[in-house]
This record gives structure tokens, sequence and C-alpha cells, in this order.
């Protein structure tokens, strides 16, 4: 049966702030297109004042966000004018001085200022707002000249206040509970990362401990056997004895990069070992530590006394040609090998050819070599490519800006080695 494929979840269409605001613009059309008709043929306000004072009321929960004063003020001139503007034969038989749509955007306004600015703004908005509405039976004594309009307008006011109270406390609450998931989710995240790093240290130092008691070990014998070879075999000749001499040097330069690498990979109980890195002014050495081991290999170097390479690519090409050159001695025994370094004013060009080997070698597991050259030439911006040529040799062809700047990870590279090279 085939297996289904599982579905990749979908992005949400929009954010918890636009889905609020959406609502809450939603919220402010409908109780205006209900406020304006209402206020107009209920309490008999003129429509053009309906419209206009209708806007303000419902349209300052809208500018909370981004002008809360502004919002105050705006609401707040509307609920004074607008209880004011009736006429007692029509308006005494309605609520007053607040009307049910004037009402809900009293109560939305302290609601959203309260959730939105926090519990000060909301609390002075709820007092202004009532305080306001007492004025009204204050400056229209008509609309409460007998007892029966005079106690609506006293209910009117406790109801109204009452509400927007309940509102203004139900908006602080669901306000702290949304800042109190906010700051569990990012601890929640900071946690995350901090076992992420925790993972990563215990894996390097387990990679750290493995490599200083397998390879380390086994190099420093290496280095030792290598070193009294001249004095533990009797009738040594001098080429032998010279032999052992290269292979005890390359060992303890091994060595060296090994303690260097269990220094970047253990930090946490010492310091990284603070020592230049290989650059260009290096390759001739390398090549030259090659052909004593027996390797024919041509050097070419073109305008690299004058190239102005950081230090993030002088390292990469090294390690670039090291790698290579030793590919081809692992893969191409007895081929004679030709390294080219041509630098113009904008990139380094990097050529390691090898020859078809006179016999077929061995085959050799894939190892990661070639991704390591490649991941070095695109760290710095540059590219890498590597294949058989026509000749049934080996051709690894790399381009490494000199300008550091090409890749924004590359400044943190050369960096890193600048702190290397001046303790």
């Amino acid at each position: 049966m085939a297996r289904r494929r599982e579905r990749t979840p979908r992005p949400p269409r929009m954010n918890r702030r636009t889905g609020a605001l959406v609502a809450l613009t939603a919220a402010v059309v409908v109780l205006y297109a209900l406020l304006v008709p209402l206020q107009t043929v209920l309490s008999g306000t003129p429509l053009a004042l309906s419209f206009l004072l209708g806007a303000a009321l419902c349209g300052a929960p809208l500018l909370v966000s981004s002008r809360p004063r502004t919002a105050i003020i705006v609401f707040t001139g509307g609920a004074f004018v607008l209880p004011l503007l009736v006429e007692p034969g029509r308006a005494i038989q309605s609520p007053w001085p607040w009307s049910v749509p004037a009402l809900l955007a009293f109560v939305l306004f302290v609601g959203v200022m309260s959730f939105v600015q926090g519990a000060r703004l909301g609390a002075l908005t709820l007092v202004i707002g009532a305080l306001t509405s007492l004025t009204a039976p204050l400056l229209r004594p008509d609309m409460v000249a007998t007892p029966a309009s005079s106690g609506s307008a006293t209910a009117n006011l406790i109801v109204t206040t009452s509400v927007a109270a309940a509102m203004f406390l139900i908006a602080v609450l669901v306000a702290g509970r949304v800042r109190v998931a906010a700051e569990l989710t990012r601890e929640k995240e900071h946690s995350a990362l901090e076992e992420s790093r925790r993972a990563l240290v215990e894996e390097r130092t387990r990679i750290a401990r493995e490599l200083h008691d397998v390879v380390a070990h086994s190099m420093s014998v290496i280095q030792v056997q290598a070193s009294t070879a001249r004095y533990r075999i009797a009738d040594l000749d001098t080429d032998a004895a010279a032999e052992f001499d290269d292979i005890a040097a390359t060992a303890r330069t091994s060595l060296t990069e090994m303690r260097r690498m269990l220094g970047v990979l253990r930090t946490e109980d010492q310091t990284a070992e603070l020592s230049p890195q290989q650059g260009l002014d290096d390759v001739p050495a390398l090549v030259d530590t090659m052909r004593r081991a027996g390797v024919e290999v041509g050097l070419v170097l073109e305008g690299i006394e004058t190239a102005a390479a950081g230090p993030g690519v002088q390292i990469a090409a090294f390690r670039i040609v090291q790698e290579a050159l030793s590919n081809a001695v692992r893969h191409a025994p007895g081929a004679g090998v030709t390294v080219r370094l041509h630098a113009d004013a904008d990139s380094l060009h990097i050529r390691v050819r090898n020859a078809a080997p006179p016999q077929p070698a061995e085959a050799h597991p894939g190892g990661y070599g070639l991704r390591g050259m490649r991941e070095r030439a695109e760290l710095l911006g540059g590219s890498l490519a590597a294949g058989p040529s026509a000749d049934g040799g080996w051709t690894v062809d790399a381009t490494l800006p000199l300008s550091s700047t090409t890749s924004p990870l590359a400044p943190s590279l050369a960096a890193g080695v600048e702190d290397k090279e001046n303790p």
C-alpha cells in the first residue's frame, strides 16, 4: 500500500495582533452603525452631529495602541457633548445620558485601553468617563426634572459605571495572563536553547575525549617510535634515519594541531592555544613535506606575494591544498601532482591536479574531505569544484574571494582567527 505523504503545516494566515485589530474594527463599525440612527431617532440629536460625535465615541478605541492620550481626549469630548444634544420629548423615554450603543462603546474603550496600555490608563479612562457622564444631569436639569426621569438617569449611570468597571477588571486580568504566558514562552525558549547548548558542549567534550584518548595517544606512540628508531635499530643508514626524523616531525606537527583542536572543543576547562594558523606562506613547506615523502609535486605561485588575503582566506586556502594533496596521495599513489595558486585583484584561484595513477588504486570508502573543502570555500563566499579529468586524473578547483565581506559569515571567521593570532 502506498505510503501517504505527510502534509506540511500551513503557516497561519494572520497573527494574533492582526486578528485582534480586525475584530476591534468590526466591533467599532457595528457600534457606529447602531449609534448614529438610534441617537438621531430616539434622542433627537441632529444627524450631522450624530455622525460626528458617534465617530468620536466609536473611533477612539482604534487610537488606543498608537495615541492613547488623543483617544482619551476624543472620547471624553464625544461623551461630554452627545448627552447634551437631545430633545427632552424624545429622549425622556430612552436611556440617558448613555444610550445602549454609547454604553457599549464606553465599555469597549475602557477594555481596550486597560488591555493595551495597562491598568493605570485604563483606570484613568474609567474615572474620566464616569465623571463626564455626571456632568450631563447638571447641565441638562430638564432631563431629570421628574422623579421617574431622575431615577432612570441614576440607574443608567450606575449600570454604565458598573459594567465599565467590570470590563476594566476583566481586561486587567486578561492582560496579566497574556503577559505571564508570554514570559513563560520566552522562558521555555530560553531553556530549550540552554539545553541545546549543553548537549552541544557534552558532545564536543565527548569528541575531545575520544580524540585525546585514541588519536592523540596513537600519534604520540608514532612520534616516540620514529624519534627513537635510530637508537633502537642497529646499522640504520642515513636515508632511513632521515625518513624516521621526517615521520617524527610530521607526528609532532599533528600533535600540535590535535592540541589546538582539543583546546577549541574543550573550552569549559581550558583556553584554546593561541598560536598562528597556517596560511599561504606555509604552502611551500607543505609541498616540501610531501616531496620528502616521495610524492612528485609541482608548485606554481602567481601573485601570492602581493595578494591582500585575510586570515580566513589564508587558512581556508592552506587547508584546501592540504586536503587535496592528501586525497591525491591516498587515491592516486605514484601519480604526479601539480599545485597552482593564482591571485588576481579580487580572488584567489587554487588548482590541485594529479595525473592518472600508474596502477589502479585500491577502493577507499567515501570520506568528508571534499565536503569539508567545499564548506570552507562557501563559508567565505567562494566556490569549489572537484572531479575526474579527461586523462584519468583528478582536479580540484577552488575560488576564494580576497575580500572577506562577500559572505556574512566570513567576518566572524576572520575575527576568530585574528583572536588566535593575537594573544
